[in-house]
């Protein structure tokens, strides 16, 4: 079974991105052509556990990372669950595999703080590029959007009457997040802003560049880091910080688990959990503060 039916079936089917799609293929070539050097006999479907723990150790050797080793398997391992769904193999031999140990990464969010800076105390010029960019930083930390699903963002999901925004997340699952009064009052402007372009090629499109076209994820990017390096120390300034922002602000002020992993589109609670941490560090400090024996 060629790699392309697999990744055919996870576009089509399965919804995955592009950009998904193209690293599971990047996986599987890679251990593809592992297989062709060290095994000249072997196929993706042939192989046993042995051989894949072979190019394990190759991959540790080589001082890959221990996190992007076990996603590289994992795209591995999807493969094989496919070709037993259909039959092609009548055993994963990944079954068994247990995932190297991996140091856990805690992001560490903006403070309410530093967002205040961010939003409230530096200059955005009064055009298209300052307001969009304001309503960038506005919408993340007030719905906890994904990059993607901002860049994806049409006219139509915008439901101002309602104060909703129609979010298309992972596999194409909608989900409907409120959205704030002052949200909305600088949507105004960024929309009376983007009716003045000279040309627009995406009208569909919510965000666009000054040229009229969809954004895109690197800019994104480039505009979270632009503004937070001027309000913020924190070495990683990203659009995922703000959505972790987004999060731990949520539970720190008592939200329920539950409500804040509907907002963020998580599948399952324990994604959620990540996020956690920091409202448990702000809970010591109340409890330490608070309870009478703390000081004993």
């Amino acid at each position: 079974m060629s790699i392309k039916a697999f990744t055919d079936y996870l576009e089509l089917e399965r919804n995955y991105s592009k950009l998904t799609v193209k690293a599971y293929n990047k996986d599987l070539s890679a251990f593809q052509a592992f297989l062709e050097d060290h095994f000249q006999d072997s196929s993706l479907s042939e192989v046993n556990y042995a051989q894949i723990r072979n190019w394990i150790v190759q991959l540790v050797n080589a001082k890959i990372a221990n996190r992007s080793i076990n996603r590289k398997v994992s795209a591995l391992n999807s493969y094989y669950k496919f070709l037993l769904k259909i039959g092609e193999i009548q055993v994963n031999p990944l079954a068994k595999h247990k995932a190297l140990k991996t140091s856990k990464k805690i992001q560490v969010p903006f403070s309410e703080k530093e967002i205040s800076t961010a939003l409230d105390e530096l200059h955005y010029q009064d055009n298209f590029k300052g307001i969009r960019d304001k309503l960038i930083i506005e919408l993340f930390y007030s719905t906890g959007i994904r990059r993607i699903e901002l860049v994806n963002l049409r006219l139509a999901d915008i439901d101002i009457g309602n104060k909703i925004l129609k979010v298309l997340g992972k596999r194409n699952k909608e989900r409907f997040v409120p959205l704030l009064s002052s949200v909305l009052q600088t949507l105004g402007l960024y929309l009376k802003k983007r009716n003045e372009l000279d040309e627009i090629k995406n009208n569909e499109i919510l965000f666009l560049t000054d040229k009229g076209v969809k954004i895109y994820e690197t800019l994104v990017y480039r505009i979270i880091n632009e503004y937070f390096s001027l309000a913020s120390n924190k070495v990683k300034k990203s659009p995922h910080i703000l959505r972790h922002s987004f999060a731990t602000h949520l539970l720190n002020q008592g939200a329920d688990l539950n409500a804040v992993k509907e907002l963020l589109g998580h599948s399952s609670l324990a994604a959620t959990q990540v996020y956690t941490h920091n409202s448990i560090a702000e809970l010591k400090k109340v409890y330490s503060k608070a309870h009478p024996r703390s000081k004993k």
